[in-house]
């Protein structure tokens, strides 16, 4: 699909995924399309997607320029993304022109020397398949063997006005040495500056971070600043478009139960069908238990529930409901229940929410619970946990499902989590679970701090659980600080407002 912008500029749709949200369409036609990062930021493989997807999306011949790796090994490095660019070969939609230099071939060193050659090369393979998309990868390889700058920024720049006069949209990949600073190792932008893409693959805190930015579209408009990507096995590059997300879905005045008849009181007569619901509280507090409830009242209500599980497996899930394990077994053998166990650190944060969109996209849950969404924190930087947290809550909410988070908070006795931080402003409804020590005895405090579009029980309330799950009891009386782990009693005589 090609959209013209406001400009009169017309865009080429590239069909990456999340790409041309951010591109606002996709990228500029007929131009060439800068695209630097350092080692190991995907740039050939966003050289080969642009082309794969052209294929498969809209049926248009690509072209690929190598000048480093030979065609066997682009052939087979990318046969993981499940592109078979042997077979697109063999119909006359792929083609190869191969510049890599061969291991002992000695370097050109010739103040003359110019890309004539290359470029009969590249037209000629143009003209053959009738290509639209011409992918260049990488220049670097040309800047080892030529050390006249200037020689190659002629050439380049004659590539790139070749290319556009056929009417060819390409992409050109470089290295840079540092994720912030020059643009390229050899200031290549000053002959491809109408498009820059920058990928950026950062280590904070030993943890890795893909970020993709497009610098500038020369004429054309497109979303700023830095974008989180991921490369998928299978599918290749996905970029999640934050700056897509709009405050557009629709909201539900339909209630359902919690699984819990008390719990469904104190909210006010249940909570809202697209309501996204928040449960903190420290470890042994009881946060699964609600979880597992939550998980049942689907059951009873005969809605498909999904359940990602990042802390126990499912025997110990199971284990633990007690009573309620039966029905969750019953619920699996019918396909209305879907467990998903997985440690956070087997992938990244991106990865785990493209997975988590995917899962829910083809399983098509009424409800999900998360369980606990604290534990992925452990997996990335206050930044990337902070847009995962945005784009999940979204994405849930553009499907109307309810949802049940839960978060596990530092102190036996409460505090405040990154989570709660990030989460407690996009979620509808926040259920504190707190530990209370009370005449040298441990007891359990449940109150619903949060109810959006509701009244809702202010109370405090203390709770128990037995074999058969949560048991919410009258409100604590004559006892302050709870909330803040530091509970006292009311001393004799002394009367409180409320209490």
């Amino acid at each position: 699909m090609d959209t013209t912008t406001p400009t009169g500029i017309e865009k080429l749709a590239t069909h990456i995924p999340g790409f041309d949200h951010i591109a606002l369409g996709g990228l500029p036609k007929y131009r060439t399309t800068l695209v630097s990062g350092t080692a190991g930021s995907a740039k050939t493989v966003f050289a080969a997607q642009f082309l794969a997807e052209g294929i498969t999306k809209s049926g248009k011949h690509g072209v690929f320029v190598t000048f480093e790796e030979s065609p066997d090994d682009i052939r087979n490095n990318m046969s993981s993304m499940g592109w078979d660019i042997e077979t697109w070969e063999r119909e006359g939609k792929w083609l190869f022109v191969d510049a890599s230099v061969l291991p002992g071939d000695a370097p050109v060193i010739a103040g003359g020397y110019d890309l004539g050659a290359l470029l009969a090369r590249i037209e000629h393979a143009i003209t053959t398949i009738q290509a639209d998309r011409v992918s260049l990868d990488s220049l670097d390889a040309i800047f080892t063997q030529l050390p006249d700058r200037a020689a190659v920024r002629r050439e380049l720049l004659r590539i790139a006005v070749t290319l556009k006069k056929m009417k060819v949209t390409a992409v050109m990949t470089a290295e840079r040495i540092q994720e912030y600073g020059e643009i390229s190792r050899v200031s290549v932008e000053e002959f491809v500056s109408d498009n820059v893409v920058i990928l950026r693959n950062v280590l904070i805190e030993e943890k890795r971070r893909r970020t993709l930015e497009i610098l500038k579209f020369r004429g054309a408009d497109h979303k700023k600043g830095g974008h989180p990507f991921t490369v998928v096995r299978g599918q290749g590059l996905v970029v999640i478009p934050l700056s897509a997300i709009e405050l557009k879905q629709s909201s539900s005045n339909t209630r359902i139960s919690s699984g819990n008849t008390e719990l469904d009181a104190m909210c006010g007569g249940g909570i809202f069908r697209d309501s996204i619901i928040l449960v903190s509280g420290n470890t042994g507090t009881g946060k699964t238990v609600v979880a597992s409830e939550f998980m049942a009242g689907g059951f009873n209500a005969g809605e498909r529930t999904l359940l990602f599980a990042f802390e126990e497996s499912r025997e110990q899930l199971f284990r633990n409901a007690s009573d309620l394990a039966g029905h969750f077994e019953q619920m699996e053998s019918e396909g209305m229940l879907k467990v998903i166990c997985e440690y956070p650190e087997i992938m990244g944060l991106e990865d785990h929410l493209i997975k988590m969109n995917k899962t829910i996209h083809d399983f098509r849950p009424t409800r999900v619970a998360v369980d606990s969404i604290s534990a992925l924190e452990r997996v990335t930087t206050e930044k990337g946990f902070r847009e995962f947290v945005i784009s999940l809550v979204y994405s849930i909410k553009q499907q109307q499902i309810s949802a049940l988070f839960t978060s596990t908070t530092p102190t036996q006795l409460g505090g405040s989590t990154i989570t709660e931080a990030h989460i407690s402003a996009t979620t509808d409804s926040i259920i504190l679970l707190r530990n209370v020590e009370i005449n040298g005895e441990m007891r359990r405090a449940l109150t619903v701090l949060k109810m959006r579009g509701s009244q809702h029980d202010k109370n405090i309330r203390e709770f128990f659980i037995d074999a058969s799950g949560i048991h919410i009891c009258e409100p604590f009386r004559k006892v302050n600080g709870i909330l803040l782990g530091r509970p006292v009693m009311d001393r004799p005589g002394e009367q409180r407002s409320g209490v």
